[in-house]
């Protein structure tokens, strides 16, 4: 299931996992040339479709693409109708979101949502920094807002760390997350909310950017206090940021697709 939701595709599209290493085959092997001209919607209620010249579009398994709400059938066929003269989906964020959930999430959402779960028990908000005291207070500054969110709303209080050592969660607070998490069974939101938590290295930012507690883009700083920090003593690596920015773009993908289901 992890490997389904970590190539987001099933990997009939995605050469390699690696944004730099898949860049570097796609050098190699031409996109596949774009085969329609006009890109439409049809549906109504919970099924909306793509149609392509009038063909509705099918996942990679062969099943018909049907997104739950206009909004989120909207963000996918904007991404079929700004493709060029060739199809990059790496530029496709939602639609390969949407086809990992209806090909392989929805055959086990509680698989999905235990995943997160997991993430949950070692969340990268609770692992502080021994120093310096500017890194220490960066990550007090973009975390404790989430934290006390958490405990607040879910009721779930976190035990906080120094260091990378391991530290037991509290079965209370876990089991507040897992009570949050129990009544979000769409596969594409479900997915979606995977998709953030494995991308952050959080299920608490991933939680309060469904909840609309927290911006997607200060969620993904929050993400990378750490990464930045480094940047600021030591400078930019271009591979890192080339990463950084494909899995960044994937980020709002998800983000965009968890607003959009709760919208007609």
């Amino acid at each position: 299931m992890r490997d389904i939701l970590n190539d987001l595709d099933d990997h009939r599209h995605l050469s390699d996992p690696d944004p730099m290493r898949r860049a570097q085959k796609q050098m190699r092997k031409p996109l596949p040339k774009r085969f329609y001209g006009k890109v439409d919607m049809a549906g109504e209620g919970a099924a909306h479709r793509i149609l392509l010249d009038g063909r509705a579009v099918r996942t990679p398994a062969g099943a018909e693409l049907v997104l739950p709400t206009a909004a989120a059938a909207s963000l996918v066929r904007a991404e079929y109708d700004a493709q060029g003269d060739h199809i990059d989906p790496m530029s496709m964020p939602v639609t390969r979101l949407a086809n990992t959930a209806i090909d392989g999430v929805a055959n086990d959402v509680q698989a999905v949502a235990e995943d997160i779960l997991r993430y949950a028990s070692s969340d990268l908000l609770c692992y502080r920094a021994e120093g310096p005291e500017r890194l220490v207070a960066l990550q007090a500054e973009a975390w404790d807002p989430v934290l006390d969110w958490a405990e607040q709303t879910l009721g779930a209080r976190f035990v906080l760390a120094e260091g990378v050592m391991h530290v037991e969660q509290p079965r209370a607070t876990i089991a507040a997350v897992g009570s949050h998490l129990r009544p979000r069974r769409e596969p594409l939101r479900i997915a979606a909310m995977h998709v953030m938590t494995s991308l952050t290295g959080s299920a608490l930012l991933a939680l309060a950017v469904e909840a609309r507690a927290l911006d997607v883009g200060a969620a993904w700083n929050a993400a990378h206090v750490d990464e930045d920090w480094n940047i600021s003593q030591w400078g930019e690596d271009a591979e890192a940021t080339a990463r950084r920015t494909a899995r960044e773009r994937d980020m709002h993908g998800a983000a965009a697709l968890v607003e959009a289901l709760d919208h007609d």
